[in-house]
């Protein structure tokens, strides 16, 4: 028997185990026998017992199909019993008002609100450039930022420079080809980018390391370092929320939504090819501008209210 065959089986039942159902009476329950729940725990591998969360479990599938991907293995998440089940799953959480939860989207504003409290010394200075690389570049991947080279960036002007993603999640080989690996750093990005470069003497190597003291340390931040200057800045900013490192690219296709960007342009800026994740966010950017939100509005789209000459 192959290991798919004995795999998938192993799958499933995870899936199973892990979320929780309607009982007949009513009642919530998750079908993982106690003693191994029990064990879970005690081996660090659950936080508590009981069903995982929805989230937690999309994760951990999310993880398992990755590592199946960079083996160039046969991807069991991808089997249709496994994606049946997950949708059956996804309705039944939906039909209980669950839902995956995301981070919340840093739009303009937030963003803004978050870069004023970039005044702590060399660190606020870190910290302005890469919310603003991040975010200004088509809303970066925190992998994305933490393996940003110097040897990938070119100076064009005083007020641009282009980043050459080399690697991105959508982008597994790097290619050379690829027409959108050329990201643009303008502005106020690359004034934040500058002002960084000049007080850290960064010529070679990672472009955002840690700062030991008054000094900056050779060693790169890591993704998880970057998901955390996203919450902590938008602690300091008193923002309300769920902000992480995917916050700064949700809310980069959320802004290009509120602002009318084709969409187009915006992908070409994230770098996303599939349509349907993309829209998510550009539509809940979008919906409040479109005419048809407004037909409410006091001046209402076409101008004047009810035209004299309808009778009613």
């Amino acid at each position: 028997m192959s290991s798919w065959a004995l795999f998938l089986p192993a799958l499933i039942q995870f899936i199973v185990d892990h979320v929780e159902r309607t009982t007949p009476q009513g009642t919530l329950k998750s079908q993982l026998p106690a003693a191994l729940n029990g064990v879970l725990v005690e081996g660090g591998f659950k936080c508590a017992a009981g069903a995982l969360a929805l989230n937690t479990v999309v994760h951990r599938l999310s993880v398992l199909s990755k590592a199946h991907q960079i083996k160039d293995l046969p991807n069991p998440t991808r089997d249709p019993a496994v994606q049946e089940l997950l949708r059956r799953v996804r309705r039944a959480y939906a039909s209980r008002g669950v839902r995956p939860t995301r981070k919340t989207a840093l739009t303009k504003d937030p963003l803004e609100a978050m870069l004023a409290t970039c005044t702590d010394g060399l660190i606020g200075v870190r910290d302005h450039a890469l919310l603003l690389f991040c975010w200004a570049s088509g809303g970066r991947r925190r992998s994305e930022v933490s393996s940003a080279v110097m040897e990938n960036l070119v100076r064009v002007n005083n007020r641009l420079y282009l980043y050459h993603l080399g690697h991105s999640k959508t982008d597994q080989l790097g290619a050379e080809q690829n027409s959108n690996a050329e990201k643009p750093v303008a502005d106020k990005a690359a004034d934040a980018l500058t002002a960084w470069l000049k007080a850290s003497n960064i010529i070679t190597g990672p472009i955002f390391r840690r700062i030991r003291g008054a000094a900056t340390g050779a060693e790169p931040l890591s993704a998880g370092a970057v998901a955390l200057i996203v919450k902590r800045r938008a602690q300091l900013a008193g923002l309300e929320g769920d902000f992480g490192a995917h916050s700064l690219r949700s809310g980069f296709v959320t802004e290009a939504g509120r602002q009318n960007i084709p969409l187009g342009d915006t992908m070409a800026m994230t770098g996303h090819r599939s349509i349907q994740t993309v829209m998510r966010y550009f539509q809940t950017g979008a919906i409040g501008q479109t005419r048809a939100a407004r037909l409410l509005g006091d001046d209402p789209p076409g101008g004047g209210g009810t035209p004299d000459s309808v009778e009613l």
